[in-house]
């Protein structure tokens, strides 16, 4: 498979990237807004692998890719089958959606805002090393079931309709499948990854904004380093 190489993907190498994660619900989206705003645009832009799975899926099954960017129940009643057509891709190439969400990338921090297996940061890695900052979104169950989240997982078949692919046709009783919250969407990232930083995100917003605070001088001080390193000159 010809794979493009990183100068076809961007003509603009960033000096930070800020690999996130975390469980459905645990306020990626809302964390990463707040560091953009406190970053600016300008210096700062959010990249999400989902947005050209999304919108392949989107045109692939006749489907409003709009409503599928947000967090709404449009989105939820096609996560299963979106995660498995994205699970196709990966398959027969694990940096798919990395090269296309990267490709219009202009500032110099980039936040990838919904890093969810290991291929994803192992490739982020591998394509711009000493540049990742790993950071990780958590929030109890109780806090992820105010903000809407119900769990569904293989256990539980009648809370899904039967993935099709279980060879027990569409009986859900018998569906062995994982279900959206025992998928490697949601759980490959649980084990594995020694993470730079980790949020907690349970609503009090005086301990939010003691984190980001911290979060943000990692950032300077690994761009100040990284600066370091791009004006070191090789001996002649």
């Amino acid at each position: 498979m010809n794979v493009e190489p990183f100068t076809a993907m961007t003509s603009t190498p960033p000096r930070i990237i800020l690999l996130f994660s975390g469980k459905r619900k645990s306020g990626k989206d809302y964390v990463t807004d707040l560091i953009q705003k406190r970053l600016t645009a300008e210096m700062c832009c959010i990249l999400r692998l989902s947005a050209p799975l999304k919108q392949q899926y989107a045109q692939d099954h006749s489907l409003d890719y709009e409503e599928l960017l947000g967090s709404g129940q449009y989105k939820e009643s096609y996560r299963a089958d979106m995660i498995r057509w994205g699970e196709m891709k990966r398959q027969q190439d694990s940096g798919f959606f990395c090269r296309l969400a990267i490709k219009h990338a202009t500032q110099p921090i980039w936040i990838i805002s919904d890093c969810r297996r290991m291929s994803d940061v192992q490739w982020f890695h591998e394509e711009f090393p000493e540049r990742c900052i790993c950071v990780r979104v958590e929030a109890s169950e109780q806090t992820r079931a105010q903000r809407g989240w119900r769990i569904t997982t293989g256990k539980n078949a009648l809370e899904k309709q039967c993935c099709g692919n279980c060879g027990n046709d569409a009986i859900m009783s018998l569906c062995n499948c994982p279900g959206i919250d025992d998928a490697e969407s949601e759980c490959g990232l649980d084990e594995g990854v020694k993470f730079d930083y980790i949020i907690r995100n349970d609503g009090a917003d005086d301990i939010l904004e003691k984190q980001l605070e911290d979060l943000l001088s990692l950032i300077k001080s690994r761009e100040k380093e990284s600066n370091t390193q791009n004006n070191i000159k090789p001996e002649k």
